[in-house]
């Protein structure tokens, strides 16, 4: 078990991070998130991570740089494992808002619910979901890859510029408001579509996209079953025909 005690600069949790091996545990119940937080950044390609007691603490796993993988054993608060940029990492629990907020790349795993505002404004990376997500889910994506085993909450994908978006459950009301090229796939049902989003025809290389994104969360729906959605691409121009739609 490595222990983060608190320092009072960052030397002593380089340190620590220095006398790990490559497979490191951390109490949190006697350490604090942000000598975990330094220690993942200062750590190098091919280590794992155990985190256990995270007691839903917030900014749990933030900007990890490096190829690691961080198993949370647990529930996290707000924001767990935001602007993530490579590597992996698990929370055997729920996460609070704000989960994988920023991600640019690596993938980030949920084995329970999310609060709101999942994923948002992803550039790259996965982010699966097992469970459900709350409103706002993938909100101003702009590359990310968003898997929900559950349903989703209202307002997810606003602003979708860019990404694939997958719910294997059902979707709240104004799914997809003012999407740019962001492509949604549904299997459940849509309580209502936002202004400019409209359902569009699967195509085979939809059905193959859908796909390699569900084998890669992990799961085994049939994309057959699933209906996409997109942009009528009619509010990307102000026109004064759409007024009441701005």
């Amino acid at each position: 078990m490595v222990t983060l005690t608190a320092p009072e600069t960052h030397a002593p949790a380089a340190a620590a991070q220095e006398g790990a091996t490559e497979n490191a545990a951390v109490d949190l119940a006697d350490s604090p998130v942000r000598n975990l937080n330094q220690a993942l950044h200062d750590a190098t390609d091919g280590q794992s991570w155990t985190v256990t007691n995270p007691g839903g603490k917030h900014s749990l796993a933030v900007g990890i740089d490096a190829h690691v993988s961080v198993s949370i054993n647990g529930h996290a608060g707000y924001y767990a494992a935001g602007m993530h940029q490579k590597g992996e990492v698990t929370i055997t629990g729920n996460a609070g808002v704000g989960l994988a907020e920023n991600i640019m790349s690596g993938k980030v795993h949920v084995h329970g619910d999310a609060s709101q505002s999942a994923a948002a404004t992803g550039h790259g990376g996965l982010v699966v979901i097992d469970g459900n997500a709350g409103a706002r889910c993938g909100i101003s994506m702009k590359g990310v890859d968003i898997v929900v085993g559950g349903n989703i909450g209202h307002m997810s994908a606003f602003m979708a510029q860019a990404g694939r978006l997958v719910v294997c459950g059902d979707a709240g009301d104004a799914l997809g408001d003012s999407i740019y090229e962001a492509r949604i796939y549904v299997k459940g049902n849509v309580a209502s579509l936002g202004a400019d989003c409209i359902e569009k025809q699967m195509e085979s290389e939809h059905l193959d996209e859908l796909g390699a994104l569900l084998a890669a969360a992990g799961r085994a729906e049939n994309p057959a079953d699933f209906k996409r959605y997109g942009s009528a691409r009619n509010l990307y121009h102000f026109s004064v025909h759409n007024s009441t739609s701005y």
